[in-house]
């Protein structure tokens, strides 16, 4: 390559005259100025969509709820009835006539337990107890006699410290006539008896009973609801 090649040019400068451009593009839209803003003291006003505000809850759900709630009704209802049963009051049913005519043959009755925690058992209170010689049964018998009184019976007759029992509520045909005593009640026991005097088990057979063996007194016979009675 020879120098030549890079040899100045000597021909007079041109100038050439640049016309603007012409396009067939639309003009652009002018930028919109940007809208003053709002004084600090304007509230702001959030609008939330309708589903976030409100908690829609399915069927399933409100019956879970329902059944839940039902559940702990009930549990309360048993734990308050074992309460009650356990501890207060009790429902019995009488089996057989030995306390005919007050109590009859599958009369329904409500047992005070929390009564004779608070006191002693009286003469004249009809009572729930366990049978001494086999505690796995219970009777309903009448207190005759506490600790301490002397019992005897002629031809039937009741008498306790030689005082005639006031017994009008045993007829005449429910009577017996036997002979029993006289024999004092020991400490801590009571002598009872069935209003059926000639069908009845009672302490004139099996002695008289220990306070630990009365579950309770009969406060109330509630079946058959023709005969309900406060006792």
């Amino acid at each position: 390559m020879s120098d030549q090649d890079f040899s100045p040019s000597l021909e007079p400068d041109r100038y050439f005259t640049v016309e603007p451009a012409v396009s067939d593009a639309p003009p652009e839209s002018p930028i919109p100025e940007p809208e003053p803003a709002a004084p600090a003291d304007t509230p702001l006003v959030v609008v939330a969509p309708a589903e976030a505000s409100v908690v829609a809850e399915s069927a399933w759900v409100r019956a879970g709820r329902e059944v839940m709630a039902g559940v702990k009704t009930l549990v309360s209802a048993a734990v308050y009835a074992t309460l009650i049963v356990t501890f207060g009051f009790q429902v019995a049913r009488v089996d057989g006539l030995s306390m005919a005519p007050t109590l009859e043959d599958h009369d329904r009755l409500i047992v005070n337990k929390l009564v004779y925690e608070l006191s002693d058992p009286r003469p004249g209170d009809i009572v729930m107890l366990y049978y001494p010689l086999n505690p796995e049964k219970m009777f309903v018998k009448r207190v005759i006699a506490k600790e301490g009184d002397v019992v005897r019976i002629v031809d039937g007759h009741v008498y306790v410290n030689d005082v005639p029992l006031h017994d009008d509520y045993v007829p005449q045909e429910f009577r017996s006539h036997d002979d029993w005593g006289p024999q004092p009640v020991q400490q801590g026991y009571y002598f009872v008896m069935g209003d059926h005097r000639n069908n009845s088990s009672d302490s004139r057979h099996w002695g008289p009973v220990p306070k630990k063996y009365i579950v309770g007194k009969v406060k109330l016979r509630w079946w058959p609801l023709q005969d309900a009675k406060i006792f």
